[in-house]
């Protein structure tokens, strides 16, 4: 049984500057939402009910965007105004979210040690605060690669399969299927050069991890930039166990690129109630003149 998740969310986002010299990357709005608000909705409608955000500078903003504005909420009961209290009403009362600092950005491997306290001896769930990962079935993703690990009993990395021209962006992994979806993996390598690289499937943005990956942790060495690698405390671990990834029912948005960001923004602007008929229409009229420019 997975309890908690960890969201990595310290990171300066320096690919969206200057709009992340004064805000997170995290906190930027998709449509009408904060990226990070739809990470921890996935988590929430998985199960989990603890949540452990690793924050770092300049991110106070998202603790309070998770806390309750009571002023707000009074004004908006005193207008009426039903469908915007229940959008700031984020959290369900028996979740809680708790938030620990990773004073120094030393990679990602570096963020999760500072889960340790808190996870203790047991499995957790690992959302990437940045990234969007939209399910295509009723379970959430993250819930699919729980329904993995429940089955393993072992570390589950969320696969996507990526264009050849974009493994040299990721942490790629080779190995063999053992069914139309599941595979053991034999070998990762974090953003190889196409020649390198086992497959194309790329890790995506989501794992459960064992306890043991502190211990790995501890033995891991900064790896390229100069950073502590999940990736290499996972390698690390495979050496004397299996590791499984599972080629999730679903697409990723990754919000941690400006391209990814504006496509994002279209795909959701189109499915929100509030306007997608309008911005249909007028996505159809700017492409139908726009050979006209």
């Amino acid at each position: 049984m997975i309890r908690k998740a960890v969201i990595p969310a310290a990171g300066y986002g320096t690919r969206f500057l200057p709009a992340t010299k004064s805000q997170p990357k995290e906190m930027l709005p998709v449509v009408d939402t904060p990226t990070i608000e739809y990470v921890v909705r996935e988590a929430i409608d998985a199960g989990i009910r603890d949540i452990l955000m690793i924050i770092g500078r300049g991110k106070r903003s998202i603790e309070e965007h998770f806390g309750r504005n009571v002023e707000l909420e009074d004004q908006l009961i005193a207008k009426q105004k039903t469908a915007e209290l229940e959008s700031i009403r984020t959290l369900p009362d028996d979740v809680r979210i708790h938030f620990v600092w990773q004073n120094e950005q030393n990679g990602l491997g570096d963020a999760i040690s500072h889960a340790r306290d808190h996870v203790g001896n047991e499995p957790f769930a690992v959302l990437l605060g940045d990234t969007i990962v939209e399910s295509f079935e009723e379970r959430p993703i993250i819930r699919q690669i729980m329904d993995v690990y429940q089955e393993h009993q072992e570390v589950v990395l969320a696969l996507e399969e990526v264009d050849p021209q974009h493994v040299s962006s990721y942490g790629i992994v080779g190995g063999e299927p053992i069914d139309e979806r599941t595979w053991r993996i034999d070998r990762m390598i974090e953003k190889p050069t196409l020649s390198e690289a086992p497959s194309r499937l790329a890790v995506a943005s989501r794992y459960v991890l064992p306890p043991e990956i502190f211990q790995a942790l501890d033995m891991t060495t900064p790896g390229k930039g100069g950073e502590i690698q999940l990736t290499d405390a996972i390698r690390i671990l495979l050496a004397d166990r299996s590791i499984y990834g599972y080629r999730i029912n679903g697409v990723r948005h990754d919000i941690g690129n400006k391209l990814d960001f504006l496509k994002t923004s279209v795909l959701f602007g189109l499915k929100h109630g509030d306007i997608s008929d309008e911005f249909r229409g007028w996505l159809v009229d700017l492409v139908a003149g726009w050979g006209e420019r």
